[in-house]
């Protein structure tokens, strides 16, 4: 089986944008406001017209045969308004995605968005995350590690800020995907740049601080191939025997997901990290939608580059299944 660890529901039906921008307007004319949850008008039929020609398509095509979904990541907006605000939009999605794997239960398994807000207390994080996997079976979580937007003015990964979160992911034993949202700090490209550095970013503040010593069953996956992480494998392990940091500890807690669109992206990847901690992912159908001219094939057709890489079977069968089973271990394969 080949399961893929990054897929956001990026092709979601008109009335879920419609709600998001009625919700927008109103905490922009009043920033104060609380608001009501509401109703969203979406039908079952909307959600498998929205799927039928995109994400299912493309795992029929593409060979992949469960993806982990959650909400579209660009959409998260946690600067967006207030606490109350990212609380009412988080649960309508993460509700979203319980019905779109409901609805196809051997196709998709969830993850959640979590109501994080700038200087919002983490315990709605919390609370949230324990109502989907303990109420909705969810079997993961984004975690936002700058909820600003781009301008990272919250308390870095280590800081005590975040602890209640990181003990209740290992309660649950669920892992964290690192994942910010769309940036509204115009020296930040979203998905190019900024997606990018945070990946880094994260890395880089569980290297120097090692605070995972303290949750020895944290998980987080590292997205987008990582950012720079593995293209500069040299550089921090290096500052890890100079700074006597524990990299290989810091190595431990972290996964590093495929979405890198291009084989020889990929080939460093697998060559430099270990296979133990590489996810098949793909993230489509996401920020890069179109055909290489060079190869004649979509970019984020990830699972070319690991049937061409320089790999074992199993080391295949590691990276497309096993290695994404003990990081879910909530996750429940169809019979």
């Amino acid at each position: 089986m080949i399961i893929d660890c990054h897929g956001h529901y990026t092709t979601t039906p008109p009335g879920v944008g419609r709600w998001r921008d009625a919700q927008t307007a109103a905490v922009t004319a009043d920033p104060a406001l609380v608001g009501v949850k509401g109703e969203m008008a979406v039908t079952d039929e909307e959600i498998r017209q929205s799927l039928e020609g995109a994400q299912l398509k493309l795992q029929r095509e593409r060979g992949s045969d469960l993806t982990i979904f959650s909400p579209r990541a660009s959409w998260m907006g946690h600067h967006v308004g207030n606490e109350h605000t990212s609380r009412f939009w988080t649960e309508h999605q993460n509700e979203l995605i319980r019905r779109v794997c409901d609805l196809y239960p051997a196709n998709f398994a969830p993850v959640c968005q979590l109501p994080q807000s700038p200087g919002a207390p983490i315990d709605g994080s919390v609370a949230e995350l324990e109502r989907c996997v303990n109420d909705m079976g969810f079997i993961g979580a984004n975690v936002n590690p700058d909820p600003t937007g781009g301008f990272w003015t919250g308390a870095p990964l280590w800081d005590r800020y975040w602890w209640p979160l990181w003990e209740k992911l290992c309660e649950l034993d669920v892992p964290a995907m690192i994942h910010v949202s769309a940036a509204c700090n115009e020296h930040f490209h979203t998905t190019g740049s900024h997606y990018l550095g945070a990946d880094t970013t994260a890395v880089m503040q569980v290297l120097t601080s090692g605070f995972t010593r303290d949750f020895p069953n944290l998980r987080f996956i590292v997205p987008h191939g990582g950012g720079a992480v593995p293209y500069h494998w040299g550089r921090f392990r290096g500052m890890a025997l100079d700074n006597q940091w524990d990299f290989d500890e810091a190595v431990s807690h972290l996964w590093f997901d495929t979405c890198v669109y291009h084989q020889a992206g990929i080939d460093l990847l697998v060559r430099v990290v270990p296979t133990s901690q590489i996810l098949f992912g793909s993230e489509m159908v996401g920020a890069v939608r179109g055909v290489d001219p060079e190869t004649g094939h979509y970019f984020d057709d990830t699972k070319r580059y690991i049937d061409a890489a320089a790999l074992t079977d199993a080391q295949r069968q590691a990276i497309f299944t096993d290695n994404v089973q003990r990081v879910f271990p909530r996750l429940q394969l169809p019979s």
